[in-house]
């Protein structure tokens, strides 16, 4: 008699709550320039072309021109006084002094329980585009959220146990 018992391997859904963002060469960037609430912005679409085929006329061919990134990285923490925090410094250098200097690199990384990268988004040529603080309300006691958005070029996605480029 033989075992048609099937193994099956191990496969766990990723959580979306454990992640880390780098600012590589960022000047003065220390341990709270990493914590964030929330981030959002890493999806790329694929553009389309439509092309009509001489004698068909029922339909039109779609067909794939080139990817589209969303060009905006939308991260969200609770306000740093700017002296406490390298990236509020390069963000009033930016929109105050108009000293825009763009980082070469910016990684978003999902981590694992154990704090190791699972995936890392490379981010390519970021600039602050906006900088925005939350409503002051007496009526609540709830943390003051500070909203940067970055703008980027493009990202490339690694799989950090393998380090194979995936985009």
């Amino acid at each position: 008699m033989s075992d048609t018992t099937k193994v099956v391997p191990s496969f766990h859904q990723m959580v979306g709550f454990h992640f880390l963002v780098t600012f590589e060469k960022l000047p003065n960037a220390g341990n709270l320039d990493v914590s964030f609430q929330s981030v959002s912005g890493l999806d790329v679409q694929m553009d389309t072309e439509t092309w009509k085929e001489g004698g068909e006329n029922r339909f039109e061919h779609t067909l794939p021109s080139r990817s589209k990134f969303s060009s905006t990285l939308t991260l969200k923490r609770g306000l740093l006084k700017p002296g406490q925090s390298g990236l509020s410094n390069w963000c009033i250098n930016s929109f105050v002094h108009l000293k825009i200097v763009p980082l070469e690199t910016v990684n978003v990384q999902l981590l694992d329980e154990n704090h190791n990268a699972l995936l890392v988004w490379n981010l390519a040529h970021v600039w602050p585009k906006s900088w925005k603080i939350a409503e002051f309300n007496a009526e609540r006691s709830e943390v003051l959220i500070e909203t940067l958005e970055l703008n980027f070029n493009r990202f490339s996605l690694q799989n950090a146990n393998s380090n194979a480029n995936r985009n």
